[in-house]
């Protein structure tokens, strides 16, 4: 039986509007009530996966981050913090990276530079990042750094900032979060390996894991689980690494995921 739900945000169990499927709350009181933890597992900051799912702080496990943070009823089970010398040297050479917003995303708040501190990048900051503060300088930040994230306003992430990581790609986790984000990670660290790290600390088989995705950072999670669910409109490479799809997003394909799973016996 299925003990632990994981999905990623943007783009699966969020809508293009950026809200919660109808029906939501009272899937997660059914779940409550057959003892099933869910976990969002997203590229957010953990305070903003507080922001969406506030009531709920103190019942979900929360995989913030990308897999670097882990937080269970307010208690951190794990992190898999970049460095600091690997976080200032990926942030030097995106530099050069044409209107592309560099976040410093630590443990404690998301740090951008005062001169990138614009109107075209605030809202998708304040989206993804509810704690950030500018700083004249990242050599100034005192924080432990989990990742670097690159924000392309135009969407064409992949072309603008991910492609001219290479540099890093044998030593560091690179990954396209969205057409609009790239992180930059520990080597040792993906949504995957946080997963594989929550069924060995709480004692979950893979068979008893299920997951929902949409997107190239979601494949190891995919991967990690028994029951790994694409979305109808997920990435085309991300529908090889699952085993089922379910609809689209806006059609609440987590909900119908869930509940297939449900009408199974699985869960």
């Amino acid at each position: 039986m299925i003990k632990i739900i994981f999905s990623d945000m943007d783009g699966t169990l969020l809508t293009n509007e950026n809200k919660l499927p109808d029906g939501f709350d009272e899937m997660i009181a059914e779940l409550k009530r057959r003892n099933v933890i869910f976990a969002p597992a997203s590229g957010r900051q953990i305070f903003s996966l507080y922001r969406s799912f506030g009531k709920y702080r103190d019942e979900f496990l929360f995989l913030a981050e990308n897999g670097t943070l882990v937080i269970y009823r307010g208690e951190e089970i794990f992190s898999c913090p970049l460095g600091v010398e690997n976080a200032l040297n990926v942030l030097a050479v995106a530099k050069d990276f044409e209107n592309i917003l560099r976040v410093y995303c630590g443990k404690k708040d998301a740090y951008i530079l005062r001169e990138q501190d614009k109107p075209e990048y605030k809202i998708e900051l304040e989206k993804y990042f509810t704690h950030n503060i500018t700083v004249d300088s990242f050599a100034e930040v005192d924080d432990v750094p989990l990742k670097v994230a690159l924000f392309d306003p135009i969407g064409n992430s992949k072309e603008n900032a991910y492609d001219k990581l290479t540099a890093f790609r044998d030593t560091l986790q690179v990954v396209l979060s969205s057409d609009y984000w790239v992180d930059t990670m520990s080597p040792n660290i993906s949504k995957g390996v946080a997963v594989k790290n929550i069924q060995r600390v709480m004692n979950f088989k893979p068979e008893e894991c299920a997951a929902f995705g949409d997107y190239l950072n979601d494949c190891e999670m995919l991967q990690a689980v028994g029951y790994s669910f694409a979305m109808a409109n997920a990435h085309p490479a991300v529908k090889n690494f699952a085993r089922f799809e379910t609809a689209s997003n806006d059609e609440a394909g987590v909900l119908v995921g869930i509940r297939r799973l449900m009408a199974d016996g699985l869960i």
